[in-house]
C-alpha cells in the first residue's frame, strides 16, 4: 500500500474516532444488561480537568507557635481554628475538644508507672508493612516513651519495615476473616492465632532499613499472649547473642502472658515453645512508655470483631492494657456499596463492631478512620466511586454517636476525584486505591502532626485551672 493510502487511513480512523467521541451519549447506552460507555470530546482533546494541585491539598501542618502569641487568649484562638478547621482536623463527639485527654494522662504517666500502654491499629490492606502505623508510633514513642515494634504474630505472612520474623514448628493458622475461619470464636487480639499442638520456634531481628526509626531497632520486654488448654505449656526466650537465656512455665489453662524482662536490649531473640495452646501474639517493646501495634487485615470491612468470643477478646484487651484503637476500614466495601440497600446494610454491621469493641475494651479511646478517595473508570476517566461520599458522611456520624472519634483521610487527600492527583505525583499506585510509601509517609505525617497539635494543646490546658480555661475558651470564640 502506498504512503498517501496509509495515512489518509489512519486520518480516517482518527475522523472516526473523535465522531463517535462528539456524539456518543455521555450517559452512555445501553445494550441488554451490558451498558457501552465511550470517552468524551473533551476528554480526548483537554484531558482530565480534575486533577488537582497535591501541594495545595495538603499543605503542611503548622503547630500553634506559642512564643509569638501576646496573651493565652490567642493562644486558645489558635488552637481553636487548628482543632475544627486544620488540615486533617479530628472530628470529635459533641466537639468535645477534650475528647483525648484521659489518653494523654494515661501516656503521660506509663514511664513513671513502669508500665506499656497499647494504641492498636487495626486496619485493612492500606497499613500493612507497618504504614502510618509507624508515623504516629515514632510521634506517640519520642513524646512518652518506649521502643520497639510492638505487637506481632507468631508468623508473619506480610513483610515489615519494622521487624523481620519467621517460626516454624507444629503451628496452624486460624482467623476470623479470610482463609482459616473456624466458628469456635477463639481469635485473640490480632482477629487471628496460631494452634500451638507440640512444639514450634519463633525468631524475630530488628528491622535494618534506613527509614525505620532507631527507637524500634531494640527489644528487652516480650510478652507472649496466649490461651493454654492443659496447663503445661513452656517457653524459653534467648537472645541470639547468647547474653540471656529464660524458661517460663504456665501453671494454669486460660488466657494469661509470659513476660521477659531481659537484662539489656537486643536486637535480635529466638523463643522456642512446647505444649498446647493457641498463641495469640508476641509483643516486642523495649522499656516503658507506648506501644504502637499495626495490625493489617488484608480484604477486611472491619467485620470480623464479633466473630471473636467477646470474654476472650475482653480478657486479650486487659492483659495488653490497651489505651487507645484505632479502627481504619471501609474501602473494601466501597467497590460493593452501589445503592442505599447495600449501604446500609454495611453502615449497621460497621456499627455494630464499633459497639462490640467498645464493649470489650471500654476504658479505651476509640478512633475511626475512614476510607481515602478511590477511583474507577467512568465516562473514559477516572472518578470517585459514587457512594463513596456518602458513605464518608454516615461513616462520621456513625463514629460521633458511638463515641469515637473521626479523622478524614478523604478530605486530607482533597475529596471527590482527587485521588488521580495522588496517582500522578506518585503518592497512589495505579490501582487508584492504595497509597504508595510516600503516600502513606504523608498520610502519616499529616495524622501524626494532629496528634501533636491535640497534645500541645492539652498541656497548655494543664496549666490552667478549669474557670480559667472556661472564661479564655468562651472569650476566644468571640
Amino acid at each position: 500500500m502506498k504512503p498517501y493510502r496509509v495515512l489518509i487511513f489512519i486520518f480516517l480512523i482518527i475522523f472516526a474516532l473523535g465522531a463517535i467521541c462528539y456524539f456518543f451519549p455521555k450517559e452512555g447506552v445501553k445494550v441488554g444488561t451490558a451498558e457501552l460507555r465511550f470517552p468524551t470530546i473533551e476528554n480526548v482533546l483537554v484531558g482530565d480537568t480534575t486533577l488537582k494541585d497535591i501541594d495545595s491539598l495538603v499543605p503542611e501542618v503548622d503547630s500553634v507557635e506559642l512564643a509569638h502569641l501576646n496573651s493565652i487568649r490567642d493562644t486558645l484562638e489558635q488552637y481553636r481554628e487548628v482543632i475544627t478547621e486544620g488540615v486533617g482536623h479530628f472530628y470529635l463527639p459533641n466537639d468535645d475538644v477534650t475528647f483525648f485527654d484521659p489518653l494523654f494522662r494515661k501516656l503521660a504517666s506509663a514511664k513513671s508507672m513502669g508500665e506499656v500502654v497499647r494504641i492498636l491499629h487495626y486496619g485493612d490492606s492500606q497499613i500493612e508493612m507497618d504504614r502510618i502505623s509507624d508515623n504516629i508510633r515514632r510521634f506517640f514513642q519520642r513524646t512518652f516513651g518506649g521502643g520497639g515494634p510492638g505487637l506481632v504474630p507468631v508468623i508473619q505472612s506480610i513483610p515489615s519495615f519494622s521487624v523481620s520474623q519467621y517460626a516454624s514448628g507444629d503451628l496452624i493458622l486460624h482467623t476470623s476473616y479470610g482463609e482459616g475461619a473456624r466458628a469456635n470464636g477463639n481469635y485473640g487480639l490480632m482477629c487471628k492465632c496460631y494452634q500451638l499442638a507440640g512444639a514450634a520456634t519463633f525468631n524475630a531481628v530488628a528491622s535494618k532499613h534506613k527509614d525505620t526509626d532507631g527507637r524500634v531497632k531494640k527489644f528487652s520486654t516480650v510478652t507472649m499472649l496466649y490461651n493454654d488448654r492443659n496447663g503445661n505449656l513452656t517457653a524459653t526466650l534467648s537472645d541470639r547473642n547468647g547474653s540471656f537465656r529464660d524458661t517460663l512455665f504456665s501453671e494454669q489453662t486460660g488466657v494469661h502472658t509470659f513476660r521477659w524482662q531481659m537484662d539489656s536490649a537486643t536486637s535480635s531473640l529466638r523463643i522456642a515453645m512446647r505444649g498446647n495452646a493457641d498463641i495469640y501474639g508476641i509483643f516486642l517493646d523495649n522499656g516503658p512508655g507506648v506501644a504502637v501495634d499495626n495490625i493489617p487485615l488484608r480484604a477486611s470491612s472491619g467485620n470480623q470483631f464479633s466473630l471473636i468470643t467477646d470474654t476472650l477478646l475482653r480478657a486479650c484487651y486487659r492483659e495488653a492494657n490497651v489505651g487507645m484503637i484505632i479502627l481504619q476500614f471501609g474501602g473494601n466495601s466501597v467497590p460493593i456499596i452501589y445503592n442505599d440497600k447495600s449501604l446500609n446494610k454495611y453502615l449497621v454491621s460497621i456499627e455494630h463492631q464499633i459497639r462490640y469493641v467498645r464493649r470489650a475494651c471500654p476504658n479505651a479511646t476509640l478512633l475511626f478512620i475512614g476510607p481515602s478517595d478511590m477511583s474507577k473508570s467512568s465516562g473514559g476517566s477516572m472518578r470517585t466511586y459514587p457512594m463513596l461520599p456518602r458513605l464518608i458522611d454516615s461513616l462520621r456520624t456513625i463514629a460521633l454517636r458511638n463515641n469515637a472519634a473521626y479523622w478524614d483521610i478523604y478530605e486530607v487527600m482533597g475529596g471527590e476525584n482527587s485521588m488521580v492527583s495522588w496517582v500522578r505525583n506518585g503518592l497512589a499506585g495505579p490501582d487508584y486505591v492504595h497509597f504508595t510509601p510516600a503516600g502513606a509517609r504523608k498520610v502519616g505525617n499529616i495524622l501524626a502532626d494532629n496528634f501533636a497539635t491535640m497534645y500541645e494543646f492539652y498541656r497548655t490546658r494543664k496549666n490552667l485551672t478549669p474557670e480559667q480555661y472556661e472564661t479564655l475558651w468562651n472569650e476566644s470564640v468571640q
